[in-house]
């Protein structure tokens, strides 16, 4: 049975129409009871009508959810992403096809050597830093998706000239290839119907009647294309929540649903006022934190289902307290006969799940990620002190002294070291005609001697401050631009996961379980189709959106992680906010957050949307 906003919104007939729903307000249901409205009571031709959606798992479950409320009529429907429908438009144009579209992974690659052809200054960094071409490529989307020109754009990484050049670059470079990449199919398709009207008229025809599901989500070249199909009836009926729009790093514009209604002036909007899915508390909760939010439509929201628990927060002292303390409540949870996949554990970057992820593992909790989480023993400094510890455990291959042979330096050439196999005598023997070589090395060889019977823990102590690791840590910091307290946090974090092991063998032989059991997740994540019932589910935020659980944690709700540290504009920060009402809003009944006091032996502080949330001076 529907409710009054939702009756009223599935009877919409003609002319533009907004529809807000907030969390779990049935914006679903709605949609194809409107689909089904359109085709049996109004007599519309269901092949007039395009339902539009942001993912193909969404376009494929709203499909089977209209295909099953229609008792499987199979009318002939359009369901797609923006993707899938602008690249069926430039299909018929062009004559493309899938040969010429430039998967993600190729696209960084293209971009890459055209950063590595440009040798831009602003980028000199660690080789194995590809942060920069992950942000940059989001960066040129954002001028696509914005429709912006070159000289109104400012990036993060490069000025203005280099990222023009760049940009050019990997355009050039595409273009050889005779491929495009997905923001270029909306910018393509945009262009092509401003150029031919009369290929423009003919999808207007084809489509008198379009559904956008998640309109929050829409950028700006979207939005102009679907208003140009929609001309001259204007038959857009777009269903969102501007206080969910949280892909601003992909140019959403939740202003694009305030600006409509300017556009559109005699637009009908209809609120959905009811939340299906969270308790009393959990909807209360959310509410005082979005309310902070500036640039947003007023909603007056309220639950079906009763009052429920309280919102818990919890505190606690570091990153180890809180893993121990979330896997023990995620225990409590599953002993009471809760399912696993029933439970979520949500945070703003997959970084903050690696304890996390180690701990679950020695509580042996099922779980599964939804993101690649890098393996923490892979960093380049877990390596260096690996590398430490096997020559102390009189491990003498090649790559273990390549590796520290000068960190810090020594002056030790990879020439002096040329066998499988590496003896002190034989860098004696090389450097025989330098005494103050000599000393180098013995001093080189009592060092490692001092590790060998140290606990792991001791070991890194002794590597970092005696041998003087931190000194290189430092230097390498100011060369490759990396700012030092990242290389300090990893340092720290890597002290405080060795502790428990007495011995060198303990630790390797946890190293490599760990590895092996994230491996395992690594090759299930990419195989996966959906989630398992019967595992716990970590996931970012970003990756929560349109899912719901019994019960949800959110950790790491602390300033400089969620809001994240780069969020400076108020824009970002109200996007930052968003993000954080998304996750909470993705519990049905219990919901904890947790933040910390302390990092790396310094105080921090709870995220101000803690102290909204508490209703504390920010």
């Amino acid at each position: 049975m529907l409710n009054k906003g939702q009756e009223e919104a599935v009877h919409h007939l003609e002319g533009p129409c907004m529809v807000i729903a907030p969390p779990g307000s049935g914006k679903t249901l709605t949609i194809t009871r409107r689909i089904r409205y359109l085709i049996e009571e109004a007599g519309i031709d269901p092949a007039q009508i395009l339902v539009i959606t942001f993912t193909r798992l969404a376009a494929r479950e709203m499909r089977e959810r209209f295909t099953s409320l229609t008792e499987g009529k199979h009318y002939p429907v359009t369901f797609g992403t923006f993707h899938s429908v602008f690249y069926g438009i430039l299909k018929c144009a062009y004559g493309i096809n899938g040969s010429n579209l430039l998967a993600e992974q190729e696209g960084l690659e293209i971009l890459k050597q055209a950063m590595d052809e440009l040798k831009l200054e602003s980028l000199q960094g660690p080789e194995d830093d590809e942060e920069p071409t992950h942000e940059l490529m989001q960066e040129i989307g954002i001028v696509k998706n914005s429709l912006l020109h070159l000289k109104d754009f400012h990036s993060q990484y490069l000025n203005q000239e280099e990222f023009t050049l760049l940009f050019r670059q990997y355009e050039k470079k595409k273009k050889e290839r005779k491929k495009f990449d997905f923001d270029d199919m909306l910018v393509q398709c945009y262009a092509l119907f401003q150029k031919r009207p009369d290929i423009l008229k003919a999808w207007q025809e084809r489509f008198q009647y379009i559904l956008i599901d998640e309109f929050q989500d829409i950028n700006r070249v979207q939005y102009e294309v679907i208003r140009m199909i929609a001309a001259p009836e204007y038959n857009l009926f777009v269903v969102g929540d501007d206080d969910q729009s949280i892909y601003g790093f992909r140019g959403a514009k939740p202003e694009l649903m305030l600006y409509m209604k300017q556009e559109f002036p005699n637009i009908r909007q209809i609120p959905l006022t009811t939340n299906y899915r969270s308790t009393e508390f959990i909807v209360g909760a959310a509410s005082r934190v979005i309310l902070h939010n500036e640039s947003r439509f007023y909603k007056r929201v309220q639950s079906s289902k009763g009052k429920g628990e309280s919102v818990h927060v919890q505190e606690v002292l570091d990153e180890n307290e809180e893993s121990r303390y979330v896997a023990g409540e995620i225990q409590k949870h599953l002993d009471l006969g809760e399912k696993p996949g029933e439970i979520a554990v949500l945070f703003r970057a997959g970084i903050q799940a690696r304890m996390l992820t180690e701990i679950l593992n020695e509580y042996r909790i099922p779980f599964e990620m939804k993101e690649h989480i890098p393996n923490f023993y892979d960093h380049f400094i877990v390596r260096d002190m690996i590398a430490y510890m096997q020559l102390a455990a009189g491990n003498r291959e090649r790559r273990w002294f390549l590796m520290i042979a000068n960190r810090p330096v020594r002056y030790l050439g990879r020439n002096s070291m040329d066998g499988a196999r590496v003896e002190f005598e034989d860098l004696r023997r090389f450097y025989l005609d330098k005494e103050w070589m000599q000393d180098i090395i013995d001093q080189f060889e009592v060092d490692i001697k001092m590790l060998e019977n140290m606990t792991p823990y001791s070991a890194i102590q002794y590597i970092r401050k005696r041998i003087g690791y931190d000194t290189f840590l430092k230097e390498y910091a100011k060369e490759h631009q990396v700012p030092w307290n990242t290389l300090l946090e990893v340092m720290t974090e890597l002290e405080e996961r060795c502790k428990p092991y007495r011995t060198f063998q303990d630790w390797m032989c946890h190293i490599d379980t760990y590895t092996a059991d994230l491996e395992e997740q690594e090759k299930a994540r990419r195989n996966r189709q959906s989630a398992d019932p019967e595992k716990v589910q970590l996931m970012t935020m970003h990756s929560s959106k349109g899912l719901e659980f019994t019960t949800v944690f959110l950790i790491h709700a602390n300033e400089g992680e969620v809001p994240y540290q780069k969020a400076v504009t108020p824009e970002q920060m109200e996007e930052e906010r968003r993000m954080f009402y998304v996750a909470m809003t993705r519990a049905k009944e219990h919901l904890t957050i947790s933040y910390i006091t302390e990092k790396n032996g310094n105080p921090v502080k709870a995220s101000r949307f803690v102290e909204e949330l508490l209703g504390r001076h920010v």
